[in-house]
């Protein structure tokens, strides 16, 4: 009856102390209302597009195709997950006893002068050993404080996390594709601006010679004309590397040998996005792969407080095994006379270990401590690269208007000085001025609408679209 008494007493102390052994954090709410510089009028963001909706051009979309299915990161991503997979299946069997099945045959001879060799001799007329054993054992532990449940929490965030580790690489691998192809075609604007004002010059060369040839112009005239005119010439290689660069840079990414790029369209062909709505910063929570990450790695480190703090409690073990032993060979699976078994139990209690237990439990709350200013910088993080992408938007778009202009005035004020040195109504330098500011002008022109483009692409990607 006492130890009965005793026994329920110790079960009621057990369960009782189990209540609190693992309490999970909450999720802080650090989301603001609204991004800076927006005021969504509903919840709807371009982040919930799929990557097809948003990013229609089909070469692209050959592109980043290619680039999911060869790029090597995104390969080691998916292995990742598959590695993550087998340790949650491995985890979802926590709760089963582990079984081992063991064979074993031994023979020994003692020494004839020692006790064992005397009391073989006298009991068995025999002068050695034989133990034949054949048994499978059990071992169970009791999940009273929740240990098992919470490695298998633990190691389901934590297969999750791989999940999302491989989606922020697509939504970051499809921006980037993105943006080399928009650079590519950028740079093709640019060679093909740099050709034209290359035969402007010419043209403006060969009349300041037949000048030159009539006196009415000094050699200065040529010296400059051809100054001006070599600038062009210089530029033309210089963006003939960069194509080529930009191209092996693109190939290296999508997973390829290093080769030319096919483009079907033009810079000037590409259209801006005009209505880009953000939605509400909380929306994030669950879009971007890089925040939800964060959150399972607060799942983890929930998890293993919960296991260092289970391990502070008593554990319950149950054994047991059974099988065949004999002694002689010929008598090995003589049933049932060499039939055996065993079943014992047992409350282990951790009293001291130097410290050690308690030391895991406060380091794993630390370490919980550590995933949630994480998870707040994470989504400080993203809050900060909308507002920058928004930002970049909204300015680039008054940017390129103003550029266009000054081109457009630009190119009249070209035509015109063109003219006017023909008539003799202008200086060759008017016309040279004229010729290289244009240039610029331009160049800056293709260079702004790329910003653009990138623009959007990098704000469709910081609202959590690119995955889907």
């Amino acid at each position: 009856m006492k130890r009965f008494n005793i026994f329920t007493i110790l079960l009621l102390v057990m369960v009782w102390s189990g209540c609190s052994v693992s309490k999970d954090l909450s999720l802080p709410n650090v989301a603001p209302g609204l991004f800076r510089n927006s005021a969504p009028k509903d919840s709807a963001s371009i982040g919930d597009l799929p990557l097809k909706s948003f990013i229609s051009d089909l070469t692209v979309q050959n592109l980043i195709d290619t680039a999911l299915e060869k790029n090597y990161d995104m390969q080691i991503a998916l292995k990742n997950i598959d590695a993550a997979e087998v340790l949650f299946k491995q985890s979802k069997l926590g709760y089963l006893p582990e079984l081992k099945l063991q064979v074993a045959a031994s023979s020994s001879r003692p020494s004839d002068n020692s006790l064992n060799g005397l009391s073989i001799s006298q009991f068995t007329g025999s002068k050695h050993i034989e133990d034949y054993n054949a048994n499978l054992g059990v071992f169970w532990e009791a999940d009273i404080w929740g240990k098992i449940r919470n490695q298998k929490a633990g190691a389901l965030a934590s297969f999750l996390q791989t999940e999302e580790a491989r989606k922020a690489i697509q939504t970051r691998l499809v921006a980037n594709v993105a943006e080399g192809y928009y650079n590519l075609l950028m740079m093709d604007a640019q060679l093909e601006i740099a050709k034209k004002n290359l035969k402007l010059n010419d043209s403006t060369l060969r009349i300041i010679n037949l000048q030159f040839g009539a006196g009415q112009v000094t050699s200065l005239a040529i010296q400059q004309a051809e100054a001006q005119q070599l600038v062009a010439a210089q530029l033309i290689p210089r963006l003939e590397q960069n194509v080529i660069l930009q191209e092996n840079a693109l190939s290296v990414l999508i997973g390829t040998l290093p080769k030319a790029i096919n483009r079907q369209t033009r810079l000037e062909n590409m259209e801006i996005p005009q209505n880009l709505s953000t939605g509400f910063p909380s929306a994030l929570l669950s879009r971007r792969p890089d925040i939800k990450s964060a959150e399972l790695a607060l799942n983890v480190a929930n998890a293993k407080v919960g296991v260092a703090k289970a391990s502070l409690y008593p554990s319950l073990v149950i054994t047991a095994s059974g099988g065949v032993n004999s002694f002689k060979a010929s008598n090995w699976f003589n049933v049932p006379a060499s039939l055996f078994g065993m079943v014992s139990g047992g409350i282990t209690q951790p009293i001291f270990q130097r410290g050690q237990l308690k030391a895991s439990y406060e380091l794993a709350k630390i370490d919980r401590d550590k995933t949630v200013i994480q998870f707040r910088q994470s989504v400080l993080n993203a809050v900060g690269e909308v507002s920058d992408e928004l930002t970049k938007v909204e300015k680039l778009k008054t940017q390129y208007g103003i550029a266009e202009k000054r081109a457009q005035t630009l190119q009249q004020a070209s035509r015109n000085a063109s003219l006017l040195f023909k008539s003799g109504m202008a200086s060759y330098l008017e016309v040279i001025t004229a010729q290289g500011n244009l240039l610029q002008s331009e160049l800056e022109l293709t260079t702004i609408k790329t910003e653009q483009l990138n623009a959007v692409v990098g704000l469709y990607r910081s609202l959590g679209g690119g995955w889907n």
